[in-house]
């Protein structure tokens, strides 16, 4: 009896169909672009070395030059948006209050004109007033806040945004009479103000005038809002000053002010025990001769010599208003000028340079006063020295790993050469999606350094093994990029495409990832490229260059010889 097998051809499904495309594709690619072009790009060496070093010379120069904008913490839109108002101290609850309720009448005029037609319902979700407090900002009959709460951007419809809306209200509420200041506030993450200046010195009226000087400088630039100060004014006070002739009786200011007080406030003489009760006996002028200025003139003054004159006579006495508080940096007084920029329009480190040239040109007559920039310049300033000082471990680390496995103290130079163009990529990167750099951008980079080594490695080690195995210099190398081609490509493109989810999510709590991701993303994806053609081209350029010095590398000269040899011996049989 005989068995009979009927084997059945079974057609390849759609998955192994595109499997084998996809396959096709890489060797299609490889054989007809990658390997001839990498044949002339390893020809011509030098040239195409130079070709590199000058188009990555040129996006640096570009970002230097302002024309990638930077921005140190851009501003994250949020769901919630403040109103902040800070009166006079001293002002009354009612008339804050006041102030507090035309604002969110402003509020609901806005939240019945965005109204998302889809829904039929606004985009304004609630609303929240409060007078007498203001959050972070104290409290205080002369303060308030107004809260209100926005739909989410990525589920509004109406294509309107959170900055939109606030610059909306601040052109609806305009100016608010008698108010100190006002912010407007509708950002995630917000650290020290865009425009800090701090103002030190001993003569507060120079501060004072040196700060109105800068007020009125900030003026001029477009997209700069919310200007103040940090002087803050306490209860009114009456203000003595002594004449030149009170100098001539033998009177000094505080000797005034020892008399004064007493007279007004009085001093206590006596304390009586009443049962748990200490009652202080207090002597000071009657009410009536307490009411005025008038009184105050008339007061009569002792002097040295014994004789008594009226205090208008030796001194000015004029109404005035104190410090609720003083500040001082290194016993210096200090005052800070505030502002708040549209980092979207404005060019911050243009208006940060152009501060900093306008001091230089005042301070001559101002030469006690120092100008220093605090706020968020201040947080930029500590971010990028720490950044600075991340870097070069990174780098020394990098090195160091590389060195060991290569035994070659030049080769990790040549791995670790990729990494200012995976910088470049991560700018373009930048430049397609229309964003601008930022802190954040900058730490994806520093993040970059470790991962773009990694083609670059796989790329000098396969040629470094094919050269133990005694193959020739320009073979090996010309070999490495078409051996691990597919390898390198498809780990970028699976590390890019992994990171691409985040560099497009629209939800507010992934903004603060973007710039990272879109210098990794974009950055990994052009190193690669680069990796591709300049790392074999380098590895022949740094051959050159021993041979040029007579320097051997004794690993493959040993392989290089025993072949000839062996060739040799078989000839000679």
């Amino acid at each position: 009896m005989s068995h009979l097998n009927f084997h059945k051809e079974t057609k390849p499904n759609i998955f192994a169909r595109m499997q084998h495309k996809i396959a096709d594709g890489f060797e299609w690619f490889v054989e007809r672009i990658y390997q001839p072009v990498l044949a002339a790009a390893l020809r011509n060496r030098y040239l195409v070395l130079s070709l590199f070093i000058g188009a990555a010379i040129i996006v640096f120069s570009y970002v230097s030059a302002g024309h990638v904008r930077f921005i140190f913490f851009p501003r994250v839109q949020s769901e919630v948006a403040r109103v902040s108002v800070e009166m006079v101290e001293g002002t009354p609850f009612e008339v804050t209050q006041k102030h507090i309720d035309r604002i969110v009448d402003s509020v609901q005029q806005l939240r019945d004109k965005h109204v998302d037609p889809d829904t039929n319902e606004s985009i304004i979700e609630g609303i929240m007033s409060t007078a007498g407090s203001a959050g972070r900002g104290g409290t205080g009959s002369h303060v308030g806040r107004v809260m209100f709460e926005l739909t989410p951007p990525e589920e509004r419809t109406l294509d309107v945004s959170t900055n939109q809306v606030v610059g909306e209200l601040r052109r609806l509420i305009g100016d608010i009479p008698g108010a100190k200041n006002v912010s407007y506030r509708a950002e995630i993450g917000r650290g020290g103000s865009p425009v800090d200046l701090e103002i030190t010195g001993f003569d507060f009226d120079e501060l004072q005038e040196v700060a109105a000087l800068f007020k009125k400088e900030l003026a001029n630039y477009p997209g700069i809002s919310d200007i103040s100060d940090s002087f803050e004014g306490g209860k009114q006070e009456i203000q003595l000053s002594i004449k030149p002739e009170a100098q001539q009786l033998g009177l000094s200011l505080s000797m005034l002010a020892s008399q004064v007080r007493p007279a007004f406030l009085g001093t206590e003489v006596q304390s009586i025990q009443r049962n748990r009760d200490d009652v202080k006996v207090v002597v000071r002028y009657p009410a009536s001769e307490r009411a005025s200025i008038e009184n105050l003139q008339r007061l009569p003054i002792r002097t040295p010599s014994g004789q008594e004159i009226p205090l208008g006579s030796v001194a000015n006495v004029k109404l005035g208003r104190g410090f609720s508080a003083i500040k001082r940096v290194d016993r210096r007084r200090t005052l800070n000028v505030e502002a708040d920029i549209d980092k979207e329009t404005a060019n911050i480190e243009g208006i940060k340079a152009n501060l900093t040239e306008y001091f230089d040109s005042i301070k001559d007559r101002y030469p006690d006063i120092r100008v220093s920039l605090e706020g968020e310049a201040r947080e930029q300033r500590e971010s990028f020295g720490s950044l600075k000082s991340g870097l070069l471990f990174v780098l020394l680390v990098i090195y160091t790993l590389l060195a060991i496995p290569f035994r070659s103290y030049v080769q990790p130079l040549m791995v670790m050469c990729v990494i200012p163009f995976g910088v470049v990529g991560g700018i373009l990167g930048h430049m397609i999606m229309g964003m601008s750099l930022s802190i954040m951008s900058y730490m994806g980079m520093l993040a970059l350094c470790g991962v773009v080594v990694n083609d670059s490695l796989v790329l000098v080690d396969y040629v470094n093994r094919r050269r133990a195995e005694g193959i020739p210099l320009f073979s090996s190398v010309r070999v490495a990029g078409v051996a691990r081609f597919r390898a390198v490509i498809l780990t970028s493109l699976t590390t890019f495409f992994g990171l691409t989810p985040l560099i497009f999510e629209s939800s507010t709590q992934a903004q603060f990832l973007i710039p990272m991701a879109v210098s990794l993303g974009f950055g990994i994806l052009f190193a690669t490229l680069v990796t591709l053609i300049l790392i074999p081209v380098n590895y022949l350029v740094l051959e050159d260059i021993k041979r040029l010095f007579g320097i051997k590398n004794a690993r493959y000269t040993n392989v290089e010889n025993k072949i000839d040899d062996a060739t040799a011996s078989r000839s000679g049989a």
